[in-house]
């Protein structure tokens, strides 16, 4: 029934107006002038850039509102940055259970262009001597335009480049939404009822006051805590199993990376090789560094409260798997270690991109479990696309809609890490 109701989100044509709501009250109209962006920032604090010729403060008002750490959205179209990319193959190992999903899954690759390349473990062998390869069925490399960058270049690069354009950066605390609502019928005479946000109250750093925020579209990129953000309007409100009743299924997890020194350890032809065991690991630098790490099973799952690192976590649960993988290892040494966030989608563990289908000017770009850096340009200009034109364009995003979480309809991936 939804599909036919709100595809999208939004399906105004198929809602009819119950008698005495207020006319007009949710026409989205058309956002004129698109370099006008106000951004929210999340992580850990919440941040606001007004890009080009902002109002002053006291009367702030814009039309896009985004919330978290959604600068991409406004550069999708920026020149492309030298972000020093290492064209050094990813390399990811299948055991026998997962051999059959990788042959799978390297079929569509190719039929989309991609130089993949499937290996036996007398080939693997003979590819990467170093490498030890029990338990192994079949490893995928990708031969050209594999490979990793550094993704805090690749921010800072955004960031200086939205600069550029006129961006100012503050900080301060998302507190309230003001929205107004309106009761409409669904074809099968089924009431809904639909809100749209007006106002963003913004506690700014060192004041005791909030500042309001006029608005006509907002774009939650709040990151691990976009479902504070969608609870804040109200997302999740209704009765259990109903559309009003869905939770934005996001929270967040701590990950771990460890950086490793062992002068016997691969060398620079070394690819990002991906483990069967979930253990992953590149060269960092030319001094035969390494960096890697693992993701926890939800048995394994440390608290997020804080972001000290464990590392026993390491010890007992990523050094034994580098070892077998790579017999050199044995004698690595740790030398520093971070942790840091996923935005994990406990549902499926992909993104939510696009519009929400009862609070109808916000849109999401969050979710993505670990891999929202290498989606962000493509997931930039789909929700662009879908602010803009009111459609996805260059990609069909359809099947990453909020609705999938009312649907019951996953898309599982295998093998993220």
């Amino acid at each position: 029934m939804i599909r036919r109701v709100l595809p999208h989100g939004m399906g105004r044509g198929l809602l009819t107006r119950r008698p005495g709501t207020r006319r007009g009250g949710f026409s989205l109209g058309k956002v004129e002038d698109h370099k006008r962006v106000l951004w929210f920032w999340v992580v850990p604090n919440l941040r606001l850039c007004v890009l080009q010729d902002p109002k002053p403060w006291p009367t702030l008002a814009g039309q896009w509102v985004g919330l978290g750490k959604g600068e991409y959205l406004a550069v999708v179209d920026a020149p492309p940055l030298d972000l020093r990319f290492n064209p050094s193959g990813y390399l990811l190992l299948a055991s026998e259970k997962d051999a059959a999903a990788m042959e799978s899954n390297v079929k569509v690759q190719r039929q989309e262009g991609a130089k993949v390349s499937l290996m036996s473990p007398d080939q693997l062998r003979n590819k990467f001597p170093w490498i030890n390869t029990e338990g192994v069925a079949l490893a995928s490399y990708g031969m050209e335009d594999e490979g990793w960058f550094d993704p805090w270049c690749l921010l800072q690069g955004l960031r200086r480049k939205v600069q550029s354009l006129g961006v100012l950066f503050c900080q301060g605390e998302v507190t309230r939404f003001v929205s107004s609502s309106q009761r409409m019928l669904t074809t099968d005479d089924k009431a809904v009822v639909l809100k749209r946000i007006h106002e963003v109250h913004v506690k700014m750093d060192r004041s005791l006051e909030y500042q309001p925020v006029e608005c006509a579209i907002v774009i939650n990129a709040a990151g691990a805590w976009s479902a504070q953000i969608a609870a804040l309007a109200g997302i999740g409100e209704g009765p259990p199993g109903t559309l009003q009743g869905t939770k934005l299924p996001v929270e967040p997890r701590k990950r771990y990376v460890y950086v490793w020194h062992c002068p016997q350890g691969p060398g620079l032809e070394t690819p990002l090789v991906a483990d069967t065991s979930g253990a992953y690991f590149r060269r960092e630098g030319l001094g035969s560094n390494y960096l890697g790490g693992r993701s926890p099973t939800e048995q394994e799952e440390p608290d997020p409260a804080n972001l000290e690192v464990d590392h026993d976590f390491f010890q007992d649960k990523v050094w034994p798997h580098l070892a077998l993988r790579v017999p050199a290892f044995e004698t690595l040494k740790v030398q520093s270690a971070w942790a840091g966030y996923y935005d994990y989608n406990t549902f499926d563990q992909n993104g939510v991109v696009g519009p929400h289908p009862l609070v109808v000017n916000m849109y999401f770009a969050t979710g993505f479990s670990g891999h929202g850096l290498q989606q962000a340009p493509g997931v930039g200009r789909a929700v662009a696309e879908m602010v803009l034109k009111g459609r996805f364009q260059t990609i069909d995003l359809s099947p990453f809609l909020f609705t999938r979480f009312y649907l019951g309809e996953k898309i599982q991936e295998n093998n993220i890490i």
